[in-house]
């Protein structure tokens, strides 16, 4: 089971958004990249600002890319500031190094490929992210 389906990725959108309505959070934007970093599928909740397109994508773009969840990417931003200063604007700013982009591995551990969430605080956008992955039988790498 280790190929990304357009159905595998929508079941993830739909379990993350129905998550942040049980929790009552703020409306999300949720982006399914593959591991290649490419768009998989894409829901903005009605009400979700503007940004939260971008931002979500560089949660996930941010994971795939490097290998680790955008949480990880938050803790070296903290230790080595340069460096992640550094991977921002090589990547032309596509990663946002703060909770809410996970991995999506299946179950040998293999990448294949991210989630990205914005729109509530960071902590309850990756809680989202991590229920959608699993509930479409992958392990949500974070």
């Amino acid at each position: 089971m280790h190929i990304l389906t357009l159905e595998k990725a929508n079941l993830i959108i739909q379990t993350a958004i129905a998550k942040a309505r049980e929790l009552k959070m703020a409306p999300l934007t949720v982006v399914v990249l593959d591991s290649a970093g490419h768009l998989k599928a894409l829901q903005r909740e009605d009400g979700a600002s503007m940004i939260r397109q971008e931002i979500a994508t560089a949660k996930a773009w941010g994971a795939v890319s490097m290998g680790v969840s955008s949480r990880s990417l938050a803790g070296v931003a903290v230790q080595r500031p340069d460096f992640m200063n550094s991977l921002i604007t090589l990547s032309h700013g596509k990663v946002m190094p703060v909770p809410g982009g996970v991995l999506i591995r299946d179950k040998d551990n293999r990448l294949v490929g991210a989630v990205g969430i914005s729109g509530d605080v960071s902590d309850q956008d990756e809680r989202c992210a991590i229920a959608g992955i699993e509930a479409a039988g992958f392990v949500a790498g974070v």
